[in-house]
């Protein structure tokens, strides 16, 4: 693990706690009302997330935790990000930032969701509520 990588990584740790917790108090809400463990539908899920990081501001505050991230990290962003493509994705497994800094693409991923890879071609993947929050930092 490269040291920007730890860099962004324990400042997420130390400083977004709310954040992160805001995200995993979304996930719980989207899965929920589900009847079983997991669900199918890849567009309740992002569309879910979507909307309640919206109506919870935490999808407004996720472009001032990427540029914490980045600036951890001591390189600086190229623009200002915000919350929407391509700073910031919400996905099938949770929330995604991105930002191009000199050494590369900086990507964390909150990880809410696991995805589950049936067999056979005509069975379309499950989404499984993870327990609590993955945080994955990559240098890409």
């Amino acid at each position: 693990m490269s040291h920007p990588v730890r860099a962004a990584r324990r400042r997420i740790q130390s400083e977004h706690v709310s954040v992160v917790d805001g995200i995993d108090a979304c996930a719980d809400a989207i899965a929920d009302p589900w009847d079983t463990s997991r669900t199918t539908d890849r567009e309740a899920v992002v569309d879910g997330l979507d909307r309640t990081l919206g109506e919870t501001g935490i999808l407004e505050a996720l472009p001032a935790v990427l540029a914490d991230a980045v600036d951890a990290t001591g390189y600086d962003l190229q623009a200002p990000p915000v919350p929407g493509p391509p700073y910031v994705v919400v996905t099938s497994r949770g929330p995604v930032l991105r930002a191009t800094i000199d050494p590369g693409r900086l990507v964390i991923r909150f990880d809410a969701f696991d995805v589950v890879r049936n067999s056979g071609p005509e069975r379309r993947p499950a989404y499984r509520r993870s327990d609590g929050i993955g945080v994955a930092v990559s240098l890409e």
